[in-house]
């Protein structure tokens, strides 16, 4: 009772905290006892990812197509479900664009292995999940070792993800824009273009950490992190990504799209200074000898932390740059 009435004094919900569980073909996560997101992990999904993410408020922040066919939702590229990470040409193989429709002998697959463990707490809460990459034949050519925390607090919604890519055989990411930390955000945060949709109105905004605006200048550019922002059901909400100094060739390159796909992508540089010189914006074509392509050899672990922070206003006033930094000084 005396825990009951400091709840109350305090104006804290009893369920206060994150909660960790599972749920057949995935691992849900709820926040000070709303939900947040849910992991998918099941037997026919040939990529993980996380579907939908909230805001504090509620509010879904990722696309609903193809899960949850939206009203005045692009319908384009449905490979690109919610948050996740993945590449399409590793030793050949494509990890990025895996629906059942997509599929041949170049399509990979990112399949659970194990939940190694699912913690909550007051503060935040833990997944830690094994994947392996297989390619299409089933041959082992990654293990994928996977932890997300995520943090209870009453007006962010933020989760570190830090992941171990240990080859089992010798590896080659290729150099493509396809790739690699990403996220499709809902259709009100995509930015304004002749091709939107009618409705909902699209009123997104991209900045990244050099203070380029818009898909023109910040797609294929170096940058600590991204922020992309605009008005979702009449609340001003925004999503970042922060790419941890640690990470292989940060500041990494961004594939930033206006349709609303952010991804950090440490493995383009030739394709993206290739389409610039195809649109004009390079005076001359990129030589191809100068890629992104990355080998790691057996057994030689690759690791990636990444940030997602969700937050009310626009990048100045939840104070993204600030965030980054104290982001960056973690070990």
């Amino acid at each position: 009772m005396r825990q009951f009435w400091a709840a109350i004094l305090l104006g804290l919900p009893l369920c206060a905290g994150v909660r960790i569980t599972r749920d057949g073909d995935r691992i849900v996560a709820e926040v000070d006892g709303q939900p947040f997101t849910a992991l998918f992990v099941g037997a026919d999904t040939r990529k993980p990812y996380f579907y939908p993410l909230r805001s504090a408020s509620g509010k879904m922040v990722t696309r609903n197509h193809p899960i949850e066919p939206g009203k005045g939702d692009s319908t384009d590229h449905s490979h690109q479900k919610g948050l996740w990470l993945a590449h399409d040409n590793v030793n050949g193989y494509n990890f990025w664009a895996t629906e059942p429709s997509q599929v041949n002998a170049k399509t990979g697959r990112i399949a659970l292995e194990k939940v190694v463990k699912l913690k909550s707490g007051k503060k935040s809460g833990l997944l830690r999940v094994l994947f392996d990459w297989k390619d299409a034949n089933g041959n082992l050519l990654l293990r994928e070792d996977r932890r997300t925390v995520i943090y209870s607090d009453p007006v962010l919604r933020m989760m570190d993800l830090d992941v171990v890519l240990t080859p089992a055989v010798k590896v080659t990411f290729g150099d493509s824009t396809d790739g690699f930390f990403a996220v499709r955000l809902a259709a009100g945060l995509e930015e304004p273009a002749a091709r939107s949709r009618p409705a909902p109105k699209r009123t997104g905004r991209m900045v990244n950490s050099e203070r380029k605006e818009t898909e023109a200048n910040c797609w294929g550019e170096r940058a600590d992190w991204i922020d992309y922002f605009g008005e979702l059901e009449g609340e001003r909400l925004g999503v970042a990504i922060f790419d941890h100094p640690s990470n292989p060739r940060h500041p990494t390159y961004w594939q930033s799209r206006g349709y609303g796909l952010f991804a950090a992508n440490p493995f383009c540089l030739y394709h993206f200074r290739y389409d610039k010189w195809k649109q004009g914006v390079l005076p001359s074509e990129p030589d191809k000898s100068v890629n992104a392509d990355l080998t790691i050899e057996k057994g030689a672990p690759l690791r990636f932390r990444y940030r997602v922070v969700i937050h009310p206003g626009d990048y100045e006033s939840a104070g993204i740059a600030q965030r980054y930094k104290a982001y960056a000084a973690t070990r």
